[in-house]
This record gives C-alpha cells, structure tokens and sequence, in this order.
C-alpha cells in the first residue's frame, strides 16, 4: 500500500505521545499522524496494553504509528496484535530480511527509520525497496535512536532519487520546521522533542505551533 499519496499538503507525525489529550491536542492541530513508542529506554515508552488504549481512543483523522526498536520477531508480532496500530515503525538496524519476516506474516503498512551521518548512509535507504512503505530520514542514533532533538544536514537529501515514499525527523521544532521544508519538500514532518516541555511530556501549544508552520508553509 502506498504510504503518502500526492497530497498538497505535507504529512505530519506528532511522535512519542503518552496521554488521551496530547492525543486530543495532536488530532485538533490537523497532525495526520500519532506515534506511540514501545521501548523502555525511551522517556517516551508506553506498555502495550496502554498503547492499546491509546490507539482505540485516538480520534479517526489520526494514522496511529507504532515504533518499536529492534524488536525480535516474535516481539514485534505480538505487539503489532496487541496494539493495532495503522502502521509500524522500525527504528532500529533492522534489515530488510528481518522486515521482509514481519511482512510475510502481518499485512500492515511499514516504515523504516535511517540515522543520516552522510550521502551513503541515505544511499542505503534502498535496500528497502521492496519491503518498506515509507523511509523516515533520522538524525544518527545516539544514547537513544531518535527523539533526542538532533537534526542533521538536510542537504544531504537534496540529490538523493528517492524511490519510495519518504519523510524527515530529527530536531524539527515550530521554528525551523518551514525552513527544513523549503530545503527539503518532505513529503512528511515526524516531531517529538521539539514539540515538548521536558523529555517526554508534550506540550499542547507547541503541537499546535509546529502544525501551524507546516500548514503556513502549504498555504505560502
């Protein structure tokens, strides 16, 4: 299935939420996506039964990601059952033959997280081709693999033929979100720490801020 379509405007992930109303608040800004993340060393880990809930009270305007990380199999199956989700996100170093396990089995849209440290790195998104829905374009991991409020150099995407859907994370805040989309037309923007007041805890203000600079960018 095709994971962005020809949309005039850009695609927006609201990434790492935890409570009913900063799903509320998401939804209300015009996010068309939520991330849940399943991985205890992040601050923004949620059990599964918790993101269950999450995911059947998310409003019906919200695609709900789930982002697991290296997750075996086995683990991913069972939460991928237990959630439900829309969508998975792989962001770990998971290879394509350890998605291409996961696709065989579950029939359910996938996305692949790559960290860009240089021009090769985005090169190996294409490994992918054949098994992933959408690439996300990550800063490179670090203590954790994402949400840690790091960009990287955006022009490195500027000559790469991308031959999948494809979308850019890392350190994207209101302030700089226009900017990264002039010099990149992403398809999709995927925020979390930008849009918080602590690691972990989103703010509502910051959500609304960040969709209304994607949304001004469209408009302009």
């Amino acid at each position: 299935m095709a994971a962005i379509r020809a949309y005039m405007n850009t695609q927006i992930k609201i990434c790492g939420l935890s409570t009913e109303a900063s799903i509320d608040a998401a939804a209300k800004a015009g996010a068309s996506h939520i991330g849940l993340v399943h991985f205890e060393k992040s601050p923004r880990h949620v059990e599964l039964e918790h993101a269950a809930a999450l995911r059947v009270g998310a409003p019906s305007s919200l695609k709900v990601v789930l982002l697991l990380v290296n997750a075996e199999p086995g683990l991913a199956t069972k939460a991928i059952e237990v959630v439900k989700p829309d969508i998975v996100q792989f962001h770990g170093s998971e290879t394509a033959a350890w998605l291409r396990a996961i696709k065989s089995t579950l029939d359910i849209e996938i996305w692949k997280a790559f960290g860009v440290r240089d021009a090769a790195s985005v090169k190996n998104a294409d490994e992918y081709v054949d098994v992933a829905d959408l690439i996300l374009f990550d800063a490179p991991a670090q203590a954790l693999p994402g949400g840690t409020g790091t960009r990287f150099d955006w022009s490195l995407l500027a000559a790469h033929k991308h031959k999948l859907p494809w979308g850019l994370a890392g350190g994207l805040t209101p302030d700089n979100v226009k900017d990264a989309l002039d010099q990149t037309r992403a398809q999709l923007v995927d925020t979390s720490s930008g849009v918080e007041s602590a690691p972990g805890i989103k703010d509502v203000d910051k959500i609304a801020a960040f969709c209304q600079a994607v949304r001004d960018h469209d408009n302009r």
